[in-house]
């Protein structure tokens, strides 16, 4: 018999001398010229074999030693005797086969022996293969080598076998599972009446796969088709659970919201529930507490008043009793000296009233007459330029009160328009529905009119009635043709009617128009005159100010050494009130007659250069209002609106200056 690596290695085990060197050596002799044994060039004991999917390196070490079975037979057959299944089913009682061929026992004897049994029970059947892949060497779970997986199925042929399936078609499905698998692809066709094998082959086409067969009754795909249509077919579905999931999230979450929204609705009523109680209960209790202290504080205070009256009482008892005591015996003995004195400064006091008085009526009558004269200037001034305002108060009182009655007759007029429009187009309305309710009911006549005439010609004598009949129904033709006429005329008379008022409403809706934009410009002008007189009171306030402070500076300059502080402000209140009062009157001086000569002389020297600034402002103000509101152009208009808003600032000034005197005498005799 040839001999094999496993009959060489129980030939081997036979020996009790023979190592797996002597073993090794046996290999490398028998096997040397051998195509599938490849003997490697630094190992002793090592040997390749080229199996069907690739080479394996074996390791002789040990071969010896696990060939041999150690087991002897007596043991086995006590524990295959054993009455525990798991026990005798792991030591099966041999064949007698095997016993009467062998005599010696070893694992490749037997592993052949399986090999055979297996080969015999194969031939004998249809089989199919499971692969079983080990993961890893280390027997742990998630641990994934892929080099050892690779040389697995290289060595169990399993690429090998997809590589030939891959060189033909390796997916082949029926028409009724491709088309249940893939048939969302392409919907329309699997709702429509088509044959199954037309359908999966227009699917194949919309998907643009080429290199297909399609047989008798199935369809023969290339390698990486099926993969391409289950992509597809996965983008699909994905893109259906994404819808379907979009819509549930939507729906839970909006129903999770409405619920968290009303729990915090009630949540809030109740917290602020809580809490306004909680708030009108310290409040309770704050209104209490106020009212418990205000009644204890007023028993306490109430007490302490009593017993501080009593005492001071009792005190002011003792006290007047001593002091009536005292001021008896004190007037007892000044009665005399009281009488002398009495009747001296009576007389002293006297003499002197009559000198003050004397002095007061003389400068009362001095300053009087100086008012008067000034207040006879100023009234001249303001009966000239009362005049010219009011005229240009009435004219404009005149302008704006024609402006609103134009503007209330626009509006009135517009809403007049409209409804008069609004009513013309209901009549007309009213009056077509008329006149098609009457065309339909004469259609309708004609109609039935017709058809009677048709009937009586069928029943009547054909000559005699014929006749009859063409002439009713002439003369009722022609009577309603002419009353159709006559409503179509009617029809387009109304129709001129009504053009003729949108015309009318559309020639008063531009006068309207074009009288708002006119209203709109007189507003915008109005607009512009007050900010025009804005400004021009901005420009009077500076230059008061600058006049004020020239003034404050000359009186400064001007040495009063003979008039006194409450002389001075007596003066001051006298000059802004008009005229001096009973208790100022009583306080001047003897010799004001003196004092206002030498205060007149001492103020003329500031006076001249107060007068040069004052006159050099009033001109600079004047030039400036004539910038602002052009007096060339329009000039009364702008100069009675300045000239009444300087009177309206002058009748607020306390000290009258000239200044404004001067403006409104200039803008008077403009006016003029």
């Amino acid at each position: 018999k040839p001999g094999g690596i496993v009959a060489l290695l129980d030939e081997a085990c036979m020996f009790p001398k023979s190592t797996h060197e002597t073993f090794s050596n046996k290999l490398y002799q028998t096997f040397k010229n051998h195509k599938r044994f490849i003997k490697p060039k630094l190992s002793r004991t090592d040997f390749t074999i080229a199996h069907y999917a690739g080479e394996v390196l074996y390791q002789s070490d040990q071969f010896l030693d696990k060939n041999k079975d150690y087991v002897v037979p007596e043991h086995q057959d006590l524990l295959g005797v054993s009455k525990c299944t798991f026990v005798a089913g792991l030591f099966p009682p041999p064949p007698e086969e095997t016993l009467k061929s062998s005599k010696f026992s070893s694992i490749g004897s037997r592993f052949k022996l399986q090999l055979q049994q297996l080969m015999e029970t194969l031939n004998s059947t249809q089989p199919h293969y499971i692969r079983c892949v080990k993961p890893n060497n280390q027997l742990k779970p998630a641990i994934f080598e892929n080099v050892n997986i690779m040389q697995q199925l290289r060595c169990g042929g399993v690429l090998e076998a997809i590589r030939i399936s891959c060189a033909g078609y390796p997916t082949r499905r029926p028409f009724f599972e491709f088309i249940n698998r893939f048939g969302l692809l392409a919907p329309e066709l699997v709702d429509g009446n088509h044959d199954e094998k037309v359908v999966c082959q227009k699917i194949l086409e919309r998907k643009g796969l080429k290199g297909y067969q399609i047989g008798k009754t199935k369809v023969f795909l290339r390698a990486g088709q099926m993969a391409e249509l289950d992509a597809r077919r996965a983008e699909v579905l994905s893109s259906a659970a994404k819808t379907i999931q979009r819509r549930i999230r939507t729906h839970i979450a909006r129903k999770r919201f409405i619920a968290l929204r009303e729990a915090s609705i009630v949540l809030q009523s109740v917290f602020r529930g809580r809490l306004a109680c909680k708030l009108y209960e310290n409040l309770r209790r704050e209104a209490a507490a106020l009212k418990i202290q205000k009644n204890v504080r007023r028993q306490h205070a109430r007490n302490k008043y009593g017993k501080l009256r009593l005492s001071v009482l009792d005190l002011q008892t003792g006290l007047r009793a001593m002091a009536a005591r005292k001021e008896f015996r004190f007037r007892k003995r000044t009665k005399a000296s009281t009488i002398i004195q009495a009747r001296y400064r009576c007389h002293r006091a006297q003499s002197y009233y009559k000198k003050l008085k004397r002095g007061a009526i003389v400068g009362q009558c001095r300053w009087r007459g100086r008012v008067a004269k000034r207040e006879l200037r100023k009234l001249k001034m303001a009966a000239r330029e009362t005049g010219a305002l009011k005229e240009a108060k009435d004219k404009l009182e005149k302008h704006v009160e024609e402006l609103t009655w134009r503007l209330q007759l626009e509006k009135r007029l517009r809403t007049d328009l409209e409804e008069a429009k609004a009513q013309e187009v209901s009549k007309l309305q009213n009056q077509l529905q008329e006149l098609q309710s009457k065309v339909d009911e004469t259609n309708a006549l004609l109609v039935k009119e017709r058809e009677t005439a048709k009937k009586a010609i069928e029943e009547a004598p054909p000559v005699i009635q014929e006749t009859k009949v063409f002439v009713e129904d002439t003369e009722k033709i022609e009577s309603l043709t002419s009353e159709v006429e006559n409503l179509k005329a009617t029809l387009e008379s109304e129709k001129q009617r009504a053009n003729e008022a949108d015309k009318k409403y559309t020639e008063a809706h531009e006068t309207s128009e074009e009288r708002r934009v006119k209203l709109e410009e007189t507003d915008k002008k109005v607009r512009q005159l007050q900010e025009t007189l804005r400004g021009l009171e901005e420009k009077i306030t500076n230059l008061e100010s600058e006049n004020q402070v020239l003034r404050q500076q000359a009186v400064s300059m001007a040495p009063n050494k003979f008039l006194s502080g409450r002389s001075r402000s007596i003066l001051q209140r006298g000059s802004e009130s008009g005229h001096l009062s009973h208790d100022s009157r009583a306080s001047l001086d003897l010799h004001s007659h003196s004092i206002n000569h030498r205060d007149s002389e001492v103020d003329d020297r500031p006076q001249k250069s107060l007068n040069e600034k004052q006159q050099e402002n009033q001109e600079l103000l004047i030039r400036c209002i004539a910038q602002h509101l052009g007096f060339a152009g329009n000039r009364p208009i702008a100069a009675c609106i300045i000239y009444k808003c300087l009177l309206h600032w002058r009748s607020f000034e306390v000290e009258r200056t000239s200044v404004f005197d001067r403006i409104i005498q200039t803008i008077g005799n403009a006016i003029e």
